[in-house]
């Protein structure tokens, strides 16, 4: 299933997919997670979108990384996980599923997950 969610202040859907991303995953808002990203970029001398920035803050938020070789679609990742928070991830997208509902400020459901990360305990 899909949910169009788009927590951006100014209503904008292109490149903070991350920061949209991480806001339904750690229930922040946008503020709160952009200046996160924003530090960590800070403090690896990397920018907010790379993935090993926005990764490091999952990891500190008990999310774990895994591949993903059988996975096809995000609408049929979203289908396979009913419970629990994740973030699905192509080589340039990123977008949350939460119990089962992809969040997005786009219908990303055809999109192929390459990897993803999954909110431990």
């Amino acid at each position: 299933m899909f949910e169009l969610y788009n927590p951006n202040p100014s209503g904008k859907a292109v490149g903070d997919c991350t920061v949209r991303a991480l806001t339904k995953a750690l229930d922040k808002t946008w503020d709160e997670v952009f200046v996160m990203l924003t530090m960590e970029a800070y403090n690896m001398c990397d920018m907010p979108s790379s993935n090993v920035v926005w990764g490091n803050i999952l990891r500190e938020n008990g999310f774990t990384k895994k591949a993903c070789p059988e996975c096809a679609t995000f609408s049929h990742f979203a289908n396979s996980h009913p419970q629990g928070t994740y973030l699905v991830c192509t080589g340039s997208h990123v977008a949350c599923v939460k119990d089962g509902i992809l969040y997005d400020s786009w219908n990303s459901q055809n999109e192929i997950v390459d990897f993803y990360y999954e909110k431990g305990d």
